[in-house]
């Protein structure tokens, strides 16, 4: 990857969860008949835990911002081995098992459309005018689960005005990276590759709207959409597109791929919303990776839980209609 800091503070060896206990637990669950289960449930013989304490900061200069202060975090093991990244493969596991090869240095980032300044930018170019922070976000998947992690990145309008996009930028559209022979899962045609999403310009202004290049401190991992992904908080998490190679201001509303694939089922806009249902799930309740069968599920918030600082973006709108 691009960002190379030393660990100040240290990783003691009893902080860190044994290589063999990971695998033989693993291992034990395909055994016993019940791996099918554990997919849908992520760390069943674990509870949720801070990373803080366990993951130590790679980042230098990084600011800590009060965003999800005070919620209880999913562990870093839940949010990098249970993950939707269908370029290497369906199943949640996929993406930790087939993703550790991916190159992500050198890496650039295309801006194309109604911008002054359009080309092609090297990520190192981009990181070193940026401001780094950590804000943890809950996040929020349209199958019905959820977790709490903290994310490194930039704000996404800062990187936006620096284009200078024009009075026809309506739309910010976004494009992952096309690579078959990395990317296992693009040589099946379960979508229309490569992956693209979109959001309205005021969606892609709001200052909740991020470029996540890191989660607990370290580098954004492979399969979590290294090396540069989108982070939009009160939406469904495949808006949050990951590992962006372009990024183009159009005055048309962009093409979003599942939209395209499903549109009965995703909606261009996909805000989290307790009282419109995917066609196969109830959005109304979800339930917190690492939680166990018996613990009871958490009712689904509105914009997911972030409706005071984006509420107004909607003011008006049939959410029914348009979901």
């Amino acid at each position: 990857m691009l960002i190379r800091h030393k660990n100040k503070q240290g990783i003691k060896p009893s902080e860190i969860t044994p290589e063999a206990d990971f695998l033989n637990r693993r291992e034990f669950i395909k055994q016993s008949g019940l791996f099918a289960t554990a997919l849908c449930t992520s760390s069943l013989l674990s509870s949720p835990a801070s990373a803080s304490s366990e993951y130590a900061n790679d980042f230098s200069d990084v600011i800590k911002t009060p965003y999800g202060q005070g919620e209880k975090l999913n562990s870093f093991r839940d949010a990098t081995t249970y993950n939707n990244f269908y370029e290497f493969g369906t199943s949640k596991t996929d993406p930790f098992e087939n993703a550790q090869d991916f190159v992500t240095d050198p890496w650039s980032v295309e801006i194309t459309g109604e911008a002054a300044k359009t080309g092609t930018y090297h990520l190192e170019d981009i990181l070193g005018k940026v401001q780094l922070e950590e804000r943890i976000y809950r996040f929020r998947c349209v199958e019905g689960w959820s977790m709490v992690v903290p994310w490194t990145g930039f704000s996404l309008a800062d990187l936006l005005k620096r284009f200078e996009p024009n009075s026809r930028a309506k739309y910010v559209a976004f494009e992952t990276l096309y690579d078959p022979q990395q990317m296992p899962g693009q040589k099946r045609r379960v979508l229309d590759w490569p992956y693209r999403e979109g959001l309205r310009m005021d969606e892609a202004m709001n200052p909740l709207s991020f470029m996540a290049v890191g989660l607990y401190g370290h580098e954004m991992p492979n399969q979590n959409g290294a090396p540069i992904r989108l982070l939009v908080p009160w939406k469904y998490g495949f808006k949050s597109i990951k590992s962006i190679v372009k990024i183009s201001f159009t005055e048309q509303q962009p093409v979003s791929t599942w939209n395209v694939s499903a549109p009965h089922e995703y909606g261009f806009y996909s805000n989290v919303n307790p009282d419109v249902d995917h066609p196969r799930w109830s959005q109304a309740t979800e339930r917190r990776l690492g939680a166990n069968f018996w613990e009871p599920k958490i009712d689904t918030q509105l914009f997911n839980g972030y409706a005071e600082q984006v509420a107004h973006l909607y003011k008006g709108m049939d959410l029914k209609k348009y979901f």
